[in-house]
């Protein structure tokens, strides 16, 4: 792409969380690059998102759990100075216990939450931090911080994504790059669809729509924040699990076992 602007690539562009930050960043005047498995999808939405907002967007259409598509995209991310944005949010849910499902369903979590995403954070890191210039938003879950009998991988690759994002705030945190990462909980996407637990078997009043989610993480990226769980209330809540959190790691630094652990 050549583009005057600034161009922010999507990943998972093609409907739900996705399409809505395309959306979003659109509306903020950015150009886009959109990737997605579904290139009919992405290429109405693209028309769509030209037309109302007067700005440039491409289509990549990419299966980025296998090596041919993310090749491709590492490439566009490591050689085009005009891209400064990156939503990592592309990702697979199956939920189910791991003694009844096949494995394959547990790799191609990890391939795509987790390999996926972090080889798209090392294409544009490099030229982000020698511009001293850029935002990677990474997608994690709300349980990233917690698990289900059904979740133990799902849980498992969200929770790479939340302290991934950690540690490159820290690393980064005297440059001129943001990392957000964000946990949405129950949200209405197609996600749900081959997850193996319908959308509709959930309480109706517990699922945020894709558009509250963007918009309230991206409030939340205004604000400031380098972690944002959306639909959390109560900042207190995170504020005393991070302390305790960091208070627990802290307790940990000692060469000596528990007492409790000692032989009598």
């Amino acid at each position: 792409m050549n583009s005057s602007r600034k161009i922010a690539v999507v990943t998972g562009a093609s409907s739900g969380i996705g399409a809505v930050y395309a959306d979003r960043l659109a509306r903020r005047g950015y150009d886009l690059l959109l990737v997605a498995r579904r290139g009919d999808r992405l290429q109405t939405l693209a028309t769509r998102l030209e037309q109302a907002y007067d700005i440039k967007a491409e289509t990549l259409v990419a299966d980025l759990a296998q090596e041919a598509g993310l090749t491709q995209l590492e490439s566009v991310l490591a050689s085009n100075p005009a891209i400064r944005v990156l939503v990592n949010n592309a990702g697979i849910a199956r939920l189910s216990p791991v003694a009844d499902a096949p494995p394959q369903d547990s790799l191609s979590q990890i391939a795509l939450n987790i390999t996926t995403l972090t080889r798209l954070t090392h294409a544009v890191l490099p030229a982000f931090k020698a511009r001293n210039d850029g935002v990677i938003i990474n997608i994690a879950s709300a349980l990233a911080l917690h698990a289900l009998p059904v979740s133990a991988v799902y849980s498992g690759t969200k929770a790479f994504v939340l302290n991934f994002s950690r540690g490159l705030q820290q690393e980064l945190a005297n440059t001129g790059v943001r990392v957000q990462v964000v946990l949405p909980a129950a949200t209405a996407t197609d996600l749900w669809d081959i997850s193996g637990v319908p959308l509709a078997a959930l309480a109706p009043d517990t699922v945020m729509s894709a558009e509250h989610l963007v918009d309230a993480a991206l409030a939340g990226f205004d604000q400031g924040e380098s972690v944002t769980l959306p639909s959390m209330a109560d900042t207190g809540l995170w504020a005393r699990y991070d302390t305790a959190r960091a208070e627990l790691f802290t307790t940990m630094q000692t060469g000596q076992p528990a007492p409790r652990l000692l032989a009598l």
